[in-house]
């Protein structure tokens, strides 16, 4: 029997995928538990929680293209093994400042695992229908990590203590490590050039400086800090771009951007995760302060965002063989739109059920532009350069997301405050004081504050129906000239844009 080596190395390589999405989301219901624990204070459980995705998104470039330059298992099995140990390390923290900076090191290693990880795709599966059925079940894979994320650690909390949470993540990264040097080939450019240290710094400093600015927004009330933040990100991003330009060898090639189909999917990865991120957090407060379901239940109820994500883009390659890549995307961002107009509906005695639909058919939707849109991005250059691809892949999904937790989510603080008049600055705030007022005014209050926070998804709804819409019509409206395409960027692939 013939053993087909790139999808036993697929299955493989959707290990670190999985665990990295999971390990984003599985620590939110293990907050509460660890920090009681550890005696963790307000600002500490902040970067308990934030640490891992900061430098995930600060490093995702560099070890990119670190992967193209030493080779991508290589780069891949040190980061396993590291992922490995500071899990069993983030389990047994005996304070707070053992753990933040446990979990900052576990993001440095799982930087090195999603860009190895797609690159390794790329470069194991040349041809292009194989490639693509891969490539969604990478991007399924990470979706269903996210989803199962929340209720894996809720169930892990009934039985075990909250460092059971990161311990998972350890007999999985030892059968990478067996398997890997057995299924995985390496890969390299074999001309990478010098790497770009003063380029590495920027990107780091820019990123983190950005993202760091987008949170502080989403959850500080004093905008000066942060803004100042996004300011001096937006600086030091400009000094990267300039830097990047002027070299023959950059870091990031920024000249893909002329590719018109490579900078619409960029530009819809991002504000996608825009508008997903943003309606996800909606959603989850929703399912838990105003429909009053335990935090496990609500990740039950939740699941079907990322499970939704994960079938869509597993349809996608079988879509795309019956018409055009671009109509695909463009036609699951139209229904994405439509699912969001339901939740701009939500309320009543029919608000769980739509809720369900309208979060299941926006995941849908979104599926393809995450499955055949990272495969354009990756396609677009030569193999050599695939793992500084998919860096810009997924810095623009951690970017997205984080801009959607900050905008959306201010901007339905905004008419929260609006509805309440000024006299409540947060939903857990009113719960909070409804149980020092009598009975009745607390009632009262608690309905008013549910009122007006489902008034606040409404509006979310509907901007997140209209960055859908958008973005569908900017994908068929920068699709690849025929006469032009194949020559857009090295390495693109023009049939059936």
């Amino acid at each position: 029997m013939r053993v087909n080596r790139p999808w036993l190395g697929l299955a493989v390589l959707v290990l670190p995928t999985f665990l990295v999405a999971m390990d984003m989301t599985a620590l939110l219901l293990a907050l509460p538990q660890l920090s009681a624990d550890l005696g963790a204070t307000n600002v500490q459980q902040l970067w308990i929680s934030d640490g891992y995705g900061f430098m995930v998104a600060g490093l995702l470039i560099t070890m990119g293209t670190l992967g193209d330059r030493i080779g991508r298992r290589r780069l891949l099995m040190i980061g396993g093994a590291a992922f490995a140990v500071l899990s069993v390390v983030s389990a047994f923290a005996v304070d707070p400042l053992m753990l933040i900076v446990a979990r900052a090191l576990l993001g440095v290693a799982g930087a090195t695992l999603s860009p190895s990880t797609l690159a390794l795709i790329t470069n194991m599966f040349r041809d292009r229908r194989q490639r693509g059925q891969a490539i969604a079940i990478w991007a399924s894979c990470q979706f269903t990590g996210g989803a199962i994320g929340p209720v894996l650690a809720g169930f892990l909390l009934q039985h075990f203590w909250w460092g059971s949470v990161f311990l998972v993540a350890v007999p999985a990264m030892a059968l990478l490590l067996l398997a890997g040097p057995v299924l995985l080939p390496e890969f390299r450019d074999e001309r990478p050039g010098r790497l770009d240290l003063p380029g590495v710094g920027l990107s780091l400093v820019a990123v983190l400086l950005s993202v760091y600015g987008i949170k502080q927004l989403a959850v500080g009330s004093v905008a000066v800090v942060p803004a100042a933040a996004l300011v001096a990100g937006a600086a030091v991003g400009a000094l990267f771009v300039r830097r990047q330009l002027r070299l023959e060898t950059p870091l990031l090639d920024l000249r893909l951007f002329r590719n018109r189909p490579f900078t619409a999917v960029i530009i819809a990865l991002v504000l996608a995760g825009v508008a997903m991120a943003g309606t996800g957090l909606l959603v989850t407060q929703y399912l838990q302060s105003v429909l009053g379901f335990s935090p496990v239940a609500s990740a039950v109820l939740f699941a079907p965002m990322g499970v939704g994500t994960a079938a869509g883009t597993l349809a996608a390659p079988a879509l795309a063989r019956r018409m055009k890549r671009t109509t695909v995307i463009a036609g699951g961002l139209a229904g994405s739109a439509l699912g969001c107009l339901l939740l701009a509906g939500v309320g009543g005695a029919a608000a769980l059920p739509l809720v369900m639909t309208g979060i299941t058919v926006l995941a849908l939707g979104a599926g393809p532009l995450f499955a055949l849109g990272t495969g354009l991005v990756v396609g677009a250059v030569s193999p050599e350069r695939a793992g500084s691809a998919a860096s810009m892949s997924e810095t623009g999904n951690y970017l997205g997301g984080s801009l959607g937790l900050a905008l959306l989510g201010v901007v339905a603080a905004v008419v929260y405050r609006g509805r309440m008049g000024g006299t409540s600055d947060s939903l857990a705030g009113a719960v909070a004081a409804a149980r020092h007022l009598p009975a009745d005014q607390g009632a009262e209050l608690l309905h008013s504050a549910r009122e007006a926070f489902t008034a606040g998804l409404h509006v979310t709804g509907v901007i997140a129906a209209a960055i859908f819409a958008g973005l569908a019509v900017l994908i068929l409206a920068m699709r690849p000239a025929a006469r032009t395409a194949s020559a857009a960027a090295p390495g693109y692939e023009a049939t059936r844009s």
